[in-house]
Parts: structure tokens; sequence; C-alpha cells
């Protein structure tokens, strides 16, 4: 991935300085998405993919210190730039450490973001390109399952025995992609992306069809499921 095709996704209450953002960040060869609060930040994100968050302080709701610290909690390790109208020290240095990334006091010449965001996909193209929320366990339990991600295998307990349930490598790919990103709710390009990588051609109703494969297996009622909710508008969301 170059820098001039990364994504970058815009969170601030001012629509002009959106639109502008939005015009000069395009015309420097990125792609970009403008949202104006959390709400559809959060659904953004679930759907997408994308290289570089910038965050408002100042956002109406949900401010950018708030956004930033639950997307930090839940996993996720998108590069975060913070902006701000406020000019107070304090400000920049809680925002980091509520775990942004860098910090960018308004008003600021387009050219200064531009760099920074540069310097940021740069970073990331040499940590290796974020992939949403990070795995850090070694298995993930949910009612009478424990999913074993190192080994690739779905096992159930009932009365202390214990048995493997066979899955298919496209199921084991989107239950770990759901169990690893519990209770954050997933649109379905999102979850191929995790599942299968950026380049598959899987399409949202063999999503669906895959879901509805593992309902059957791990749902004590597949019509009413506990674990793999649909969260309408959205997609999927997992509940351990």
């Amino acid at each position: 991935m170059t820098e001039a095709l990364a994504r970058i996704l815009i969170a601030d209450d001012e629509a002009d300085l959106r639109a502008l953002l939005q015009r000069y960040l395009g015309d420097q060869g990125y792609a970009v998405r403008t949202v104006e609060s959390a709400q559809p930040l959060d659904k953004l994100l679930a759907r997408e993919r994308f290289d570089v968050l910038v965050l408002d302080v100042m956002m109406p709701g949900e401010d950018g210190l708030a956004v930033c610290r639950r997307l930090r909690a839940q996993g996720e390790t998108i590069p975060i730039l913070m902006l701000t109208a406020r000019g107070d020290p304090v400000d920049r240095i809680v925002g980091l450490e509520m775990g942004a990334d860098d910090y960018l006091p308004k008003p600021f010449n387009p050219r200064e973001l531009l760099a920074r965001i540069q310097a940021l996909v740069r970073r990331q193209r040499m940590l290796g390109a974020h992939t949403g929320p990070a795995p850090v366990q070694e298995s993930v339990r949910f009612g009478a399952f424990t999913l074993h991600l190192g080994e690739r295998r779905l096992e159930r307990e009932v009365e202390g025995a214990k048995e493997d349930i066979p899955l298919t490598t496209g199921e084991f790919s989107l239950l770990q992609a759901l169990a690893l990103n519990a209770n954050r709710p997933l649109g379905r390009e999102r979850l191929i992306e995790l599942a299968h990588g950026r380049e598959h051609e899987a399409t949202d109703r063999s999503i669906d069809v895959q879901v509805m494969r593992l309902r059957k297996l791990i749902e004590a009622e597949s019509a009413q499921p506990r674990h793999i909710r649909t969260v309408w508008g959205v997609g999927y969301l997992f509940v351990p």
C-alpha cells in the first residue's frame, strides 16, 4: 500500500472544515470519508478499514477524547490524530494519554495536517498495517464452547465431557474475527476483510450463510441467537 492509496476517516462537527479537508486530501490522492459525530464514526469503522483517523476533540455528544479512550479500550489500533480548538497543553497531554498518536491544534495549515498523516501512514507501513483490535488471547470461551485460536479448533464441554466441533476454514476464520471483536458491531465488508483479507472475493451473502451455519452449531436456538446477534443496518455482534 502506498501513502497515496491510504484511507482517511475524519470526524469533526464543522461541516466547512470537513468539506475542505476532504477536497484537499482527496486532491493529494487519499481516499477520504467524513462524519460529524461518534455514532456514524462507529458505523464506518465497523464496515470499513481506514489507515488514519482524524478526530476532533470538541464533537457534540461523545467528544473526541471519550471516543479515543473507548476505541483503545476496545483494542482498536488505528492511528489517531486529534484536532482541537483548545489551546490548553493539558488537553494535548490528556489526548495522548488516552491513546492518540498525534495532536494538531486549530486553526492549522492543511499542509501540516497532510505531513502528519503521511508520517503516521509511513510509520504504520514500517510496523505493519493495523488490522483492528489486536488478538492477545490464545482462546475465547463463550457458553459451553472454547475457541482455540492457535490450534484453530472449536471445543464444546457438556457435563465434563469435551468434544471438538468440526468447522470449515471459512467458518473458523469468521468465528475468530467475531470473537476477537466481541461486543463490537461489525459490518459484512469488515468481517470479510478480518476473516479473509482485503482482496478476498467473498460476498455479503456468503457471510450470512456462514453465520447461519455457525448459529446452528453454537446456539441453543439458532432463531434466537445469544452469541452471534444481528445488528440491523450494520451487520453482526458477537456476545460471549
